[in-house]
């Protein structure tokens, strides 16, 4: 098989050893077979038996679980192998040495000549540029008794580490349960997101007509099962562009109706605003502005604005997006205030556009001078 991008010969894997454990619902052969599709390895066998002069292989061993990034380091780099703690678990050589480099990892024989031992750090890095954070990528012995340690691990690993508040200190530890339980049962990412959307939709209807309270329910889980389906996926190796365009499309556009919604219901409990013309004008102007300011610093400096340095990745803890303004809103409707709410989140949106306005001008300013880069990333 070659490669059709560039014409090359294709890696081949080839899995050593065995292992029966299970992770997140699959067996750890199964779980390194969607690795490897993932990283464009389509071509897995248990030997390596059969191999095509000229090629590359990627050998890795069963009784070890390994982060994505690992499994894609090893695709593109040539002539290295991954070692934990002395011991060698994976490398990625030319076919022709490949017999020995698997001898290796089975313990019966030095690494070929010419092949680097690295560690996870030296092979991978130490940030992930997906996830925004600085992270070593994660390699382990995988058994029965550090199965529970790993899935831990790797559905911390899912986590993106510049977040809203309540995704990163409210939502992980439900959301691991909640995942592990859907992996176990099959049920598919794009099946947790369509529940999320016809709860967005319930939500919607509930906040127009002034069930603030009742609305507040599915509009919370609805973001809970935003963090489950994309650990979901990330855990079970299962997503996929039209995924991830569902569920990005879903978070990108339900905001600003939700709050359009709660301020059409708020006179039908007596509480309507003074402006609501002006309070919806707020609303979408805020969404649309606040969404160009952070694609114009992506495109200008090639990272998103909330990676930047510490006052950037703390500010989007708590900036004017769907969480943090849920939060608000539930506080005060909780004190029987709904309208108070949503004047403060219309004043949070205005304020939350002033900082992401400095913080884009800063950059400019700060580019003439030297290159803008994530303090993640030092």
């Amino acid at each position: 098989m070659t490669d059709s991008k560039s014409g090359a010969q294709a890696p081949v894997a080839v899995l050593v050893g065995a292992s029966d454990v299970r992770i997140w619902g699959m067996t750890a052969a199964e779980r390194l077979r969607r690795q490897l599709s993932r990283a464009g390895v389509t071509d897995v066998r248990p030997n390596a038996d059969g191999l095509v002069e000229g090629g590359r292989v990627i050998a890795l061993r069963l009784d070890y679980a390994y982060e994505q990034r690992l499994i894609e380091a090893l695709v593109e780099r040539a002539d290295v192998a991954l070692t934990v703690d002395g011991a060698l678990v994976a490398a990625g050589v030319a076919s022709q040495t490949a017999p020995a480099a698997i001898a290796a990892l089975e313990g019966r024989g030095p690494l070929p000549t010419g092949v680097a031992a690295l560690d996870s750090e030296g092979l991978a890095g130490s940030y992930n540029r997906k996830l925004r954070k600085r992270e070593i990528a994660y390699v382990a012995p995988l058994n029965a008794a550090t199965v529970d340690d790993f899935e831990a691990r790797s559905f911390a690993g899912s986590y993106k580490g510049v977040t809203d508040v309540v995704t990163k200190y409210v939502w992980p530890v439900p959301a691991r349960i909640v995942t592990k339980w859907c992996a176990e049962r099959a049920i598919t990412p794009n099946q947790v997101t369509y529940v999320g959307l016809v709860l967005m939709f319930v939500a919607l209807g509930l906040f127009w007509n002034g069930w603030f309270l009742t609305g507040l329910v599915p509009a919370w889980i609805m973001t809970f099962l935003d963090t489950v389906d994309g650990k979901l996926a990330r855990v079970t190796m299962t997503y996929s562009k039209f995924g991830d365009v569902l569920d990005h499309g879903i978070d990108l556009v339900h905001p600003p109706f939700w709050w359009w919604a709660w301020i059409v219901g708020l006179p039908a409990v007596g509480l309507g605003l003074e402006r609501p013309d002006l309070a919806v004008g707020v609303i979408i102007g805020g969404y649309i502005v606040q969404r160009i300011l952070e694609g114009a610093f992506l495109r200008l400096f090639g990272m998103h604005m909330h990676v930047w340095r510490p006052f950037d990745s703390f500010f989007r803890l708590i900036t004017a997006r769907r969480n943090p303004n849920l939060v608000i809103l539930t506080v005060f409707t909780l004190l029987g205030r709904p309208d108070v709410g949503m004047i403060v989140v219309l004043w949070w949106i205005v304020l939350s556009l002033v900082v992401h306005a400095v913080q884009l001008v800063q950059g400019v300013i700060v580019s003439r001078k030297r290159p803008v880069t994530s303090w993640l990333s030092a």
